[in-house]
């Protein structure tokens, strides 16, 4: 008979004790210890296949290392391959994590079937395959979804996938999702610690030892945190992040760990009835559209990646009502615009203090790019003085304490683009300007050293 244990798990690193502790050793959280029952069961004969032994090596030189160069796999959306470096790598293993009803299982349904010459095999633990059809019928619109190379079938169990896999011999295996999969070699619920744990180090080793690529979707707690142990994300090869505003219809692709590219990258969808559409020019639903020109509102030169973008910036500044002056941020760090605020009353001689302040980035989307300074600053003295801005100016500066205007990196890139959409006017440092040739943009190029400047050239 197996013999059964009861052992406690903290929730945010995984770390695990034998008896339920206040404070974790590990992560140093409290009361994260939740209590498990773990019955060690004997694997199964089709288990054998997920545990083979690896094949035998030895140390060598790495000068006596052949690097091969690995052909990644094109999923047939040019967002979701910028994100991810360029493709998908094979063996590599992806989590997907992003809040219900976000759209997670919409784009890989939709990349499975459009991925070219590739047999997918889509596993679904939360639908059944007529669900999945259904779905799928709906993305594909009138050619319908009669694709010969994805396969689908709903099953939660490890075991029989690994069954499946010997069956279909897919190129991709897609696993949706990790918290309502469990593993027969341990006796305990679908999502719980143990089960996330052990399931994806089961994945990882299937991936690594077949060379098949596994796209895996995460759910995420209230928090906005991946659910369950984070040792899963130490796991894998890529974390990406899929998010958005209900009330907006586009939908962001971070990478929040990417092994094989960078993290800087983001992807833009459009959600839409038939699916998701990608958005090539992030800045046509990040401007909005205005007949007349209004006081607070700026836009910034935004860098993503390697994809310039333009946000606007729209700020309210009005008395305190209440004695307690209010300040709000949306989109943008709270603890900065206090900064920033600081910095205006004290080089640009505005009570700020007494006020209340609002920020908003239009279109919802968050912003970490220190770019956005200036136009922050200007959205707000332009409320504060109730003086629009032209639509047409656009910013790309990082503030100092001290009131300076200072550089920012790619800003040749910035301006390019900046010229390409048909903004008149650009304001950057001065500091930005050395070796880059002005003659060869179609705008003008204002360049500021102290924010003092920039008030004076678009107040005075």
């Amino acid at each position: 008979m197996a013999k059964v244990k009861s052992f406690f798990f903290c929730s945010e690193c995984g770390y695990q004790s034998s008896s339920w502790l206040g404070k974790c050793p590990e992560c140093g959280k409290w009361n994260t210890f939740s209590e498990e029952v773990v019955q060690a069961v004997k694997p199964a004969s089709s288990s054998s296949k997920l545990h083979s032994p690896l094949s035998a090596s030895t140390p060598k030189p790495i000068s006596q290392v052949v690097a091969a160069e690995t052909q990644r796999i094109p999923t047939g959306c040019a967002e979701f391959d910028r994100v991810l470096g360029g493709g998908i790598v094979p063996g590599s293993l992806i989590l997907l994590g992003g809040e219900p009803g976000i759209g997670k299982s919409t784009l890989l349904l939709q990349t499975a079937l459009n991925i070219p010459d590739r047999r997918i095999l889509y596993v679904s633990g939360e639908e059944s395959e007529q669900q999945i059809k259904m779905r799928a019928d709906r993305l594909m619109g009138e050619r319908k979804a009669e694709s010969e190379e994805c396969y689908v079938v709903s099953e939660t169990v490890t075991q029989r996938i690994v069954e499946h896999i010997e069956q279909v011999r897919p190129d991709i295996l897609v696993v949706d999702s990790i918290q309502t999969i469990s593993s027969e070699t341990i006796d305990s619920s679908a999502g719980s610690i143990s089960q996330i744990r052990e399931c994806t180090a089961e994945f990882q080793r299937l991936a690594k030892e077949r060379s098949l690529p596994i796209l895996l979707v995460g759910h995420i707690t209230k928090d906005g945190n991946l659910a369950g142990p984070k040792v899963m994300e130490h796991i894998v090869d890529c974390v990406l992040q899929f998010e958005g505003d209900r009330n907006y219809g586009y939908r962001m692709l971070r990478s929040l760990k990417n092994r094989f590219g960078s993290t800087a990258e983001i992807g833009i969808f459009e959600m839409q009835g038939d699916g998701l559409r990608e958005v090539s020019n992030p800045s046509e639903f990040l401007l909005s559209q205005r007949d007349e020109n209004l006081s607070g509102c700026a836009v910034a030169a935004t860098l993503e990646g390697a994809r310039p973008m333009f946000i606007e910036v729209q700020s309210l500044v009005s008395s305190a009502v209440y004695g307690t002056p209010q300040r709000n941020a949306n989109g943008f760090d709270f603890r900065r615009l206090s900064m920033l605020l600081a910095v205006l009353e004290k080089r640009c001689g505005f009570k700020l203090g007494a006020k209340d302040v609002f920020l908003n980035i239009a279109g919802g989307i968050r912003v970490s790019d220190p770019a956005i300074d200036l136009a922050v600053a200007c959205s707000v003295l332009s409320s504060n003085v109730d003086m629009p801005i032209s639509p047409r100016y656009c910013f790309a500066a990082e503030m100092g304490l001290s009131g300076e205007v200072r550089p920012v990196s790619r800003v040749e890139q910035r301006i390019t683009e900046a010229d390409r959409i048909g903004f008149e006017k650009i304001f950057v440092s001065k500091y930005n300007m050395r070796g880059i040739n002005k003659k060869r943009f179609g705008l003008q190029i204002v360049e500021v050293a102290v924010i003092e400047e920039v008030f004076r050239a678009l107040f005075a």
